[in-house]
């Protein structure tokens, strides 16, 4: 059983009219103890997750709340405070290239954002390749991903390719149109 969970801190220090969504690579299951610093800090972050019921050796089931994305979370930062986020402890370095850091835009956080509050997340960890959507109608208008097929119906692949990273999200064939190459 897959339900979700998002940790949310929003920064109630600066404005926030100039600041982006930045992808965060942070030590490998240390999300939420970086989430928790970066709030200390003043720096709004989102790290989408997700709860899973797990048996252990012993037959003993227990709730687990994981990233959806391990190893990443999401920061919303201007220019000046990528040193507020590089100096938290945790955190290894803000994804880019050699010449800048690349940003998200903030309709991909939203989508995400959405989906988990409606259930609809969930980790995709073997991406099957499919169709190249885009989603022509409604909040999530223009966004583009990959159309796979399942036993439930069809899902959406929303891939964030800056972070080598996928998640599935059910969706009404109808709302999908072919990408032309």
């Amino acid at each position: 059983m897959i339900s979700n969970l998002s940790i949310v801190s929003a920064d109630v220090c600066d404005e926030s009219h100039q600041r982006q969504w930045y992808a965060v690579f942070t030590v490998p299951k240390n999300e939420k103890t970086v989430a928790r610093h970066l709030k200390m800090r003043c720096v709004e972050s989102y790290l989408p997750a997700y709860e899973m019921v797990r048996v252990w050796k012993n037959r003993q089931r227990v709730t687990v709340t994981l990233p959806l994305f391990p190893a990443y979370l999401f920061a919303r930062i201007g220019n000046g405070d990528r040193s507020k986020v590089l100096g938290t402890p945790g955190v290894i370095r803000i994804v880019g290239n050699k010449r800048d850091y690349l940003s998200i835009p903030d309709h991909e956080i939203e989508f995400l954002k959405k989906s988990l509050a409606k259930n609809l997340v969930k980790p995709c960890i073997n991406l099957v390749h499919g169709d190249k959507v885009r989603i022509k109608s409604g909040a999530l208008q223009g966004i583009e991903g990959t159309l796979v097929r399942t036993t439930n119906g069809p899902r959406f692949i929303l891939s964030l390719r800056l972070i080598n990273q996928h998640a599935s999200v059910e969706i009404d064939p109808e709302d999908v149109e072919a990408v032309v190459a």
